[in-house]
This record gives structure tokens, C-alpha cells and sequence, in this order.
């Protein structure tokens, strides 16, 4: 049965300057939920439909403090990734890290399937639109996002090697 966890991280959501938006976390990347695959599908729906009305979203920026001091910061300055990131808020709430959590899994999904030529076959193509494999968003939400909020390449590719083509 597919659940999300909840995690006791807490989100602070500011504005910065330049007009920016800012979630701080209290957790690195790789210490956000999984989330539900019916909800990073929807994120997926909602980020179409945003790109394709050109609503590009607001500059964005991510900072995930660690409890040694460090921390990692992430900016959303492509107007691509401005806008997915705006449409995972159709889904999910920002300000909680379920919602940074889904809105880092679509951002990885989409870097995943523009650099890994290997993907390809977990896609469908019909009516101007992209499928994706269910079997690739249930790996997507589950699996544990890098410290740098990215999905291993190698994991996921072992993890569907055995898949057939999406259909």
C-alpha cells in the first residue's frame, strides 16, 4: 500500500530582496517524505498545463539547514523550473515538506529523463503529451532524494531495467 511519510521537519517561507520566494527547511533533501505517486502525477499534469500557459511563477529559492551547521541551498532561477515548481503548489503546499518534497521529486524526475537516454522507453507519447511509466512514479516517489535534492541515476536504471515498454 502506498503511503507518504510525514517527517518533523518545519518549513519557513520568506521573501527575499529581489522579491524572490524562500522555503528554509530545518531537514536536508535527503531527509524529505516520499510522497504519494498519484501526487507527483498531478504535479506532472500541473506543470504541463502551467508551461504550456506560459505561467512562468515567481524566482524561487530553496535553503535546507543540516544539523552539523551546513547547509545546502538550491535557487530556481530557470523560468522552466519556476514554473513546475509554482504548479506543484496545485498539488501541495510549499510551505510543508511534503509539498518541497513533491516539488524536488518532479524537479529530479525532469532532470533524470533530460540527461538519461535510457528513460526513453518509460515514456509515451500521445495527443502532444508525455506518459510517464506508473512504475517510474512510484520509484520517483519513493525513492530517497541526494543531498543535493537529485535521484541516482544508477539505482533508478537498476530498479527498471526489467520494466517492459510503456504501453
Amino acid at each position: 500500500m502506498e503511503s507518504a511519510s510525514h517527517t518533523t521537519a518545519t518549513v519557513q517561507v520568506a521573501a527575499a530582496a529581489d522579491g524572490a520566494v524562500v522555503y528554509r527547511l530545518d531537514t536536508p533533501p535527503e531527509g524529505l517524505p516520499a510522497v504519494r505517486s498519484r501526487d507527483l502525477s498531478a504535479a506532472w499534469d500541473a506543470a504541463r498545463e502551467a508551461a504550456r500557459s506560459a505561467e512562468w511563477g515567481a524566482a524561487t529559492s530553496f535553503r535546507f539547514d543540516r544539523t552539523d551547521g551546513t547547509s545546502t541551498e538550491m535557487a530556481l532561477a530557470d523560468p522552466d523550473a519556476r514554473c513546475w515548481a509554482a504548479a506543484v503548489g496545485q498539488v501541495a503546499a510549499l510551505r510543508t515538506p511534503y509539498g518541497v518534497s513533491l516539488c524536488l521529486r518532479l524537479l529530479a524526475l525532469v532532470d533524470l529523463l533530460a540527461r538519461a537516454s535510457w528513460t526513453a522507453r518509460l515514456l509515451a507519447f500521445e495527443a502532444g503529451l508525455i506518459r510517464l511509466h506508473p512504475a517510474l512514479l512510484r520509484l520517483a516517489a519513493a525513492s530517497p532524494l541526494s543531498t543535493d535534492g537529485l535521484f541516482d541515476e544508477q539505482s533508478f536504471r537498476m530498479s527498471l531495467a526489467t520494466l517492459p515498454v510503456h504501453s
